[in-house]
């Protein structure tokens, strides 16, 4: 799936706007939420913004100014992958994280598809009370997974 290729996808809600349009992105407000999170720490912006570029990104906004992100990266045919999902501190408590998944699940390019996974630390009943739930089967899962990769590529500088 060419994700840049999409019309953006937008719904709306009491003042607020889930977008696809990747020309609403603040990818400098992006990586800097991302560069500071447990899974991407560091993460220089030009990564964020080839990362975006690869794949369907959601921004929710009250006017102008963006309160959060979600990325999908999926074939658009069987699988789909939640990630980089992150709403900024002041804008937490209002149900905005729930609803860029309930968006991304909602995409009409992302319909019928047979798996969507994510990895989260700490948000297991955000995510159980949208339909994820742990691996059936773990043990056939493996990984190849280089945490720090941003930390350490910014100390050899």
């Amino acid at each position: 799936m060419d994700a840049r290729s999409l019309p953006p996808f937008e719904a709306a809600r009491g003042g607020l706007l889930v977008s696809t349009d990747p020309a609403r992105l603040d990818l400098d407000a992006v990586q800097r939420w991302l560069a500071g999170s447990y899974w991407s720490p560091g993460i220089p912006r030009d990564t964020v913004r080839r990362a975006f570029e690869g794949s369907l990104g959601f921004g929710v906004y009250e006017g102008r100014r963006q309160l959060g992100v979600a990325r999908v990266v999926s074939d658009g045919a069987t699988f789909a992958y939640l990630c980089d999902v992150f709403v900024d501190e002041p804008a937490r408590g209002r149900g905005l994280c729930t609803w860029l998944v309930e968006c991304a699940r909602a995409h009409p390019s992302l319909q019928g598809l047979r798996r969507w996974l994510l990895a989260t630390r700490d948000a297991h009943e955000v995510y159980r009370r949208l339909g994820f739930q742990p691996l059936a089967r773990p043990e056939g899962w493996m990984e190849l997974a280089v945490p720090d990769i941003y930390l350490r590529a910014e100390a050899r500088g």
